[in-house]
C-alpha cells in the first residue's frame, strides 16, 4: 500500500511552524527545545554521513528530491519555508535534529578552546578548521556565541558532526584537560613558526577585541604570537586559529 503524502502546512499561525520558525531564527531557541535546525542539503547530508538520526524532515513544496531518511516528513508552502529560512536565497529542504547527549571533558583529546569569541562566523569557521587539522574537541567558554545556534551551524558546514562539542562551559572546565593548554596572543610569546609544538595540545582562542582573557591565559603552558612582517596589528581570530591549528596539524606529520 502506497504511503499517502504528507499534508502541506499553508498557515503561519500553525504551531508546527511556529515552533521551526523560532528554530530557525531564535539564538537560544535550540536549548529550550533541545533540537536543531539544518537548512540545506549539505547539512543535512553531512549528518546523516556522520550518523545522525533526524527527527524531522521539512521540505519546501516545491522541493522535488528528497533524501533518504528515517526522519518524520513535513511540507511547507514555498512561501512559508521563505518565511523561517536564514539564508539570502532559501534553500528547499531542511533537518530537524536532536541536540547531542552532553559528555564530560575528554582529558586527552586534541581541544580548542574558545574564550568569549562571539562572531558566529568566526565561531564556525574556527570549528571547520578544528575538524579539518586533527582536533576532536571544542569547548566553547561561557560569553562565546552559542555552538548549535542557526547561524554558527550555517557557518560550520558540517564540521560539528565531526567534533564533541561544549556550550557555555566554565573556565573551571580547562583544569580537567591533561593535554599542554597554547594561548595565541598578537604581541608576546614565542613566534608560532619557531615554536615547539605539542601534540596533542588545546589551542585557546579569545574574544576579537580583547584577546585571551588574563584568567584562562593563566592557564596556559606557553603563548605564541604570529608573525606578521606586513605591519597589522591583528589577525581576524578565525585566520589565526586556522594557522595555528593547521601549524599543529604539521607539526605533528613531520
Amino acid at each position: 500500500m502506497t504511503e499517502a503524502a504528507p499534508a502541506v502546512i499553508r498557515s503561519t499561525d500553525n504551531p508546527q511552524f511556529r515552533s521551526l520558525r523560532l528554530l530557525a531564527q531564535d539564538n537560544t531557541a535550540w536549548r529550550k527545545q533541545g533540537r536543531v535546525w539544518l537548512e540545506g542539503d549539505h547539512l543535512a547530508r553531512a549528518a546523516l554521513a556522520r550518523g545522525v538520526r533526524p527527527l524531522l524532515a521539512v521540505y519546501a513544496e516545491s522541493c522535488r528530491e528528497r533524501l533518504d531518511s528515517p526522519a518524520r516528513v513535513l511540507v511547507l508552502a514555498d512561501p512559508l519555508f521563505r518565511a523561517l529560512s536564514g539564508l539570502e536565497s532559501p534553500a528547499a529542504m531542511a533537518f530537524v535534529i536532536p541536540v547531542p547527549e552532553p559528555r564530560a571533558v575528554d582529558a586527552h583529546a586534541p581541544t580548542v578552546v574558545l574564550d568569549r569569541v562571539q562572531d558566529a562566523g568566526n565561531v564556525g569557521a574556527i570549528l571547520r578548521s578544528a575538524a579539518a587539522f586533527g582536533f576532536t574537541q571544542v569547548v566553547a567558554l561561557k560569553g562565546s556565541a552559542s555552538l548549535w545556534s542557526p547561524k554558527v551551524v550555517r557557518a560550520g558546514m558540517g564540521a560539528h558532526f565531526a567534533l564533541a562539542l561544549h556550550d557555555a562551559a566554565l573556565p573551571e572546565a580547562l583544569d580537567s584537560l591533561k593535554v599542554p593548554l597554547l594561548a595565541t596572543s598578537s604581541h608576546a610569546g614565542d613566534l608560532l613558526h619557531r615554536a615547539a609544538l605539542p601534540w596533542p595540545c588545546a589551542w585557546l582562542l579569545g574574544h576579537e577585541g580583547q584577546g585571551v582573557s588574563p584568567d584562562v591565559a593563566a592557564r596556559a603552558a606557553m603563548s605564541v604570537r604570529i608573525a606578521q612582517p606586513g605591519g597589522e596589528e591583528s589577525l581576524n581570530v578565525a585566520a589565526a586559529a586556522a594557522i595555528c591549528l593547521h601549524a599543529s596539524a604539521a607539526a605533528r606529520a613531520g
